[in-house]
C-alpha cells in the first residue's frame, strides 16, 4: 500500500480515539500484523468487523483498508484461489467508487486481484493480469512504494504467459528504474527477477540475483525467510549443488504452514530426492496428497494439477504404481477447471506411460497369505503404500483384506477409492443389511472423508433401523448439523438401547452444541455403569451436568472416577489449586486467565479483564478437564506448572467491574502497600504492562518505568468508592497515577487526570 495510507491510518486512529472508539482505533493498527503474521483466526473476525464499522461510520477508505488486509491474509500465505476470486473482483469495483478512488492505495486492489487469479490459474489468467496491471503501472512512477509490488506481479504474469525473456528484461529494467529514482527494489521484486532467470535457464544468474534480493526490504518480512529459502533451494538443486540445496530447504514442519510455498518446495524436492538427506518416502507422498486436497478446497486449480504431477513422478520412483495412476487421473480431472492446459495432457500421458512401465515392489508372500503377513508386519516401519498394492488382488473379495486395504487407502489420502471397493462388496451385492457393524463403520467413515454424503444416505437406507440412524447421526455430526444429529442418534438409541453407546455419544455431543447440557448429561448418565463406558464419557457427562448445575450427577461421575469431594450435596465449591482457563477474546484470539479451580469442571477467574470482555474476575466458568498441555517431566518445571484447560461456558457471573489505571511506577514500598490495600478490600488487580513499558517525565523528558493494569471490584462497590480509594492510596506517590475513564464516569478531577495522561505521555 502507498506510504500516504499510513499517514491516513495514523490520523484516523487519532480521530477514533478522540471520538471514544478506542477499540476500533487499535484494530485499525492491528490488521496488517494479523495478515502478515499468520494470525488468521483473529484476522477473519476482526477485519469484517472493522469493514462493517467503516460502512456504518460512512468511512469508505476505512472499509477499503479492512477489506484489503483481510483479502491479503487469505490470498498471501494461505494462497486461496477461486474461493477468493469474487471478493477480489468486488474490491476492484469498490476501489473504483467516487468516494474511494482518491485513496492512495486503490492500486492495491488490482494487485490482490492479480494474485488471486495467479493462485487460481496463473497461465489461464496471464493475459487478464497483464492488461490490468499494465494499465495501473502506466500511472505509477518508481517513486511510489506501490511500484515494486505491482511490477513483481507483472513479471509473474509474464512468466505465466510463457514470455520468460521478456520477464527477465522487465524485472531488470524495473530494478534499474528504482535505483535511478533513489529507491531500493522490494525483496519480492528481486526474488521474482531471480525466478525469471531460473526459468530462463540461467540458474547461476538466478543465484546471484537472489543473493542481491536478500538485502532488499520485504513487503512481507514475516514470510521472507522461508520463501527465500525455498527459492534458493530450488536454484541450488537446479545447479546440481545438492548438499547446499538440501541445507537451504526448509523442513516440512516449517513450510507446512505456508501453502504459498508448497508448489516450489515440491519442485525443489523433486530434484533432491534420492540424496542421503532427502528421502522419497510414503510420508512425503501422504503430505503432498494433503496439499493437493487443500488446493482443491481453496480453488488453487493450477497448483492442484502441478502437485499431482510432481507427486505422481515421485510415486513412480517409489514404485507406488497404483498411486501414480490415481494421481494421473486426478491431474486429468483438474484440466477442466483450467482456462489453458498447454503442455499438461502430455505430462499426464507421460506419467501414465511411466506407471505402465514400472513394476511394483515384490510382495512378501503368496496372495492367500497376505492378510497374515500384513498383521505380522511392524506397524511402525511398514510401508502402507506397498501394502495397498499387495492387498489389492484380495480387496473386494476377502472381507479381512478389504478392511485393511480400504482403511490404508483412506489413511494415505484416497478414501473415495476405498469407499468404491467397499461399496461394490457390500452395497452393489445387496449384503449391506447383513454386514458386520465394523464394516459399516469403516464404509461410513470413508464416505464422510471423501465427502460423498449422498452415497452415505443411500447406504443408510439399506441398513436396519439402528444402523440407519447411527450412520446418519455420524454424517450430521461430521457436518455439524446438530439438531439432525441429535434426532438420528436418539432414534438409534431407541432402536437398540442395549448396544448404542456410540449413538449416545453423538446424542450427548449434539445436545451440548444445542445448548441443552442437561439432556446431554442425562443421555450419558443412563449408561454410567456400562462396562464399555470410558473415562472420557464420564468427564463429558460431568462437564454437561456442571453446566446444568445438576450436582448429584456430577457427584455420581466423580465417584465413578474415584475423585473425592469434601461436600455431599448442593453446589460444589472446593479449593483445588490454580489453573489457566483459555477463553476467547473479541478479536478472535484467546486469553489465558489465571483462575482458582473450584470443582471437577469449574473455576473462578482471578484476574481482572478489560471492559470489552464477556468475562471478568469473580466469574465462575465451566471448563473441559482435558489438559491442553502435557505435564512437564522435569520435577522443578512440574512444581511450577499451572495446568491449562479450555473454557466451555459461563456458569455464574461474579458481576465485577474493571477500572483501568496507568502511570509511572511507584517505589517498591509504595507498590507493596497499594497491593495490600486492594487485597484487604478483596479487589483483584492485575498489571498488564511489561518491564519495557515506560512513560515520560513531564519536567526532564527522561523515560520512567511505567505501569498499567486493571482493578476489578464486586457489584456492591460503586465507582465513586473506587475513585476515592485509588486517590487515597496513591496521593503520596512521587508521580501520580491516572484513571481517566473512571474519573470521567464519576466526574471527579477529570482535568487533573487528563493533564497526567498528556504530561506523562500515557
Amino acid at each position: 500500500m502507498d506510504v500516504d495510507i499510513w499517514a491516513w491510518v495514523s490520523d484516523t486512529q487519532r480521530q477514533l480515539h478522540q471520538a471514544g472508539n478506542a477499540g476500533l482505533a487499535i484494530a485499525l493498527g492491528e490488521l496488517p500484523a494479523l495478515a502478515l503474521e499468520g494470525r488468521y483466526s483473529q484476522l477473519d473476525v476482526m477485519a469484517p468487523a472493522v469493514a462493517q464499522h467503516g460502512e456504518t461510520l460512512e468511512l469508505p477508505w476505512l472499509e477499503f483498508y479492512a477489506r484489503y488486509w483481510h483479502l491479503l491474509g487469505r490470498i498471501g500465505d494461505r494462497a486461496q484461489g477461486a474461493v477468493a476470486l469474487g471478493d477480489a473482483q468486488e474490491l476492484v469495483e469498490f476501489a473504483a467508487r467516487d468516494d474511494v478512488r482518491e485513496c492512495p492505495s486503490v492500486a492495491a486492489a488490482h494487485e490482490v486481484l492479480a494474485v488471486t487469479q495467479a493462485n487460481t490459474d496463473g497461465p489461464g489468467y496471464a493475459a487478464d493480469r497483464l492488461a490490468a496491471l499494465g494499465a495501473v503501472l502506466a500511472g505509477v512512477e518508481p517513486e511510489s512504494p506501490a511500484f515494486s509490488s505491482l511490477t513483481a506481479q507483472y513479471v509473474a504474469a509474464l512468466l505465466d504467459a510463457g514470455r520468460v525473456e521478456e520477464a527477465v528484461a522487465y524485472a531488470e529494467s524495473a530494478v534499474e528504474r528504482l535505483r535511478a529514482a533513489g529507491r531500493e527494489a522490494s525483496f519480492e521484486l528481486g526474488a521474482m527477477s531471480a525466478r525469471a532467470l531460473l526459468l530462463a535457464g540461467r540458474a547461476e544468474d538466478a543465484r546471484t540475483a537472489l543473493a542481491a534480493a536478500a538485502e532488499f526490504p520485504a513487503d512481507d518480512p514475516v514470510s521472507k525467510p522461508h520463501s527465500e529459502a525455498v527459492l534458493r533451494s530450488w536454484i541450488l538443486a537446479t545447479l546440481g549443488l545438492i548438499s547446499e540445496a538440501v541445507e537451504a530447504l526448509p523442513d516440512l514442519d516449517v513450510v507446512g504452514d505456508h501453502p504459498r510455498d508448497w508448489v516450489d518446495w515440491s519442485r525443489a524436492v523433486r530434484l533432491l530426492v534420492g540424496s542421503e538427506q532427502i528421502s522419497n518416502s510414503w510420508q512425503l507422498g501422504k503430505v503432498l496428497r494433503q496439499w493437493i486436497d487443500y488446493f482443491a478446497m481453496m480453488g488453487g486449480y493450477r497448483a492442484r494439477v502441478e502437485l499431482a504431477l510432481v507427486a505422481g513422478e515421485l510415486a513412480i520412483e517409489r514404485k507406488a504404481v497404483w498411486q501414480a495412476r490415481l494421481l494421473a487421473d486426478l491431474a486429468e480431472s483438474g484440466l477442466g477447471e483450467l482456462r489453458t492446459t498447454e503442455g499438461l495432457p502430455e505430462r499426464i500421458e507421460a506419467l501414465r506411460a511411466a506407471a505402465a512401465g514400472t513394476a511394483p515392489h515384490e510382495a512378501p508372500g503368496p496372495v492367500e497369505e497376505r492378510v497374515a503377513y500384513f498383521d505380522a508386519a511392524d506397524g511402525f516401519n511398514a510401508d502402507p503404500e506397498r501394502w495397498v498394492e499387495w492387498l489389492s488382488p484380495l480387496s473386494g473379495q476377502d472381507i479381512e483384506a478389504t478392511r485393511r486395504h480400504t482403511t490404508t487407502l483412506g489413511f494415505l489420502g484416497y478414501p473415495s477409492q476405498g469407499a468404491d471397493i467397499y461399496w461394490a462388496m457390500l452395497v452393489d451385492t445387496g449384503a449391506a443389511a447383513q454386514a458386520d457393524e465394523e464394516d459399516i463403520t469403516y464404509l461410513t467413515g470413508l464416505l464422510m472423508e471423501a465427502r460423498q454424503d449422498e452415497r452415505l444416505e443411500q447406504l443408510a437406507a439399506k441398513l436396519p433401523p439402528q444402523g440407519r440412524h447411527l450412520a446418519l447421526a455420524r454424517l450430521h455430526r461430521a457436518r455439524e448439523r446438530w439438531a439432525e444429529a441429535a434426532a438420528e442418534a436418539e432414534q438409534a438409541v431407541q432402536a437398540d438401547p442395549g448396544s448404542a453407546l456410540e449413538a449416545r455419544r453423538v446424542w450427548a455431543t449434539a445436545a451440548q452444541q444445542l445448548d441443552d447440557p442437561a439432556k446431554g448429561a442425562a443421555v450419558l448418565r443412563e449408561v454410567l455403569d456400562d462396562e464399555t463406558v470410558e473415562q472420557e464419557d464420564i468427564w463429558k457427562m460431568i462437564v454437561m451436568a456442571t453446566s446444568a448445575e445438576e450436582w448429584d450427577t456430577v457427584r455420581l461421575g466423580t465417584t465413578k472416577l474415584g475423585m473425592p469431594l469434601s461436600s455431599s450435596e448442593g453446589p460444589i465449591e472446593e479449593e483445588m489449586g490454580l489453573v489457566r482457563i483459555i477463553l476467547p477474546a473479541p478479536d478472535g484470539s484467546q486469553r489465558q486467565v489465571l483462575s482458582l479451580r473450584t470443582g471437577p469442571a469449574t473455576a473462578r477467574l482471578a484476574v481482572p479483564q478489560p471492559r470489552n470482555m464477556d468475562y471478568n474476575a469473580g466469574d465462575v466458568v465451566v471448563f473441559d478437564p482435558q489438559l491442553l498441555e502435557p505435564i512437564p517431566d522435569d520435577p522443578k518445571e512440574r512444581e511450577e506448572f499451572v495446568p491449562p484447560f479450555a473454557g466451555v461456558r459461563m456458569l455464574r457471573p461474579g458481576g465485577y467491574t474493571s477500572y483501568f489505571f496507568d502511570g509511572a511506577a511507584p517505589s517498591e514500598e509504595d507498590w507493596t502497600e497499594f497491593n495490600e490495600v486492594l487485597a484487604d478490600r478483596g479487589w483483584p488487580m492485575w498489571v498488564y504492562s511489561d518491564d519495557d513499558y515506560t512513560v515520560t517525565h513531564p519536567s526532564t523528558g527522561e523515560r520512567l518505568p511505567g505501569v498499567f493494569g486493571w482493578v476489578a471490584v464486586p457489584p456492591n462497590v460503586g465507582p465513586a468508592e473506587v475513585d476515592a480509594l485509588l486517590d487515597d492510596a496513591t496521593e503520596r506517590w512521587v508521580h501520580p497515577l491516572a484513571w481517566l475513564e473512571l474519573a470521567r464516569e464519576v466526574d471527579v478531577e477529570v482535568e487533573r487526570h487528563e493533564r497526567i495522561v498528556k504530561e506523562y505521555g500515557l
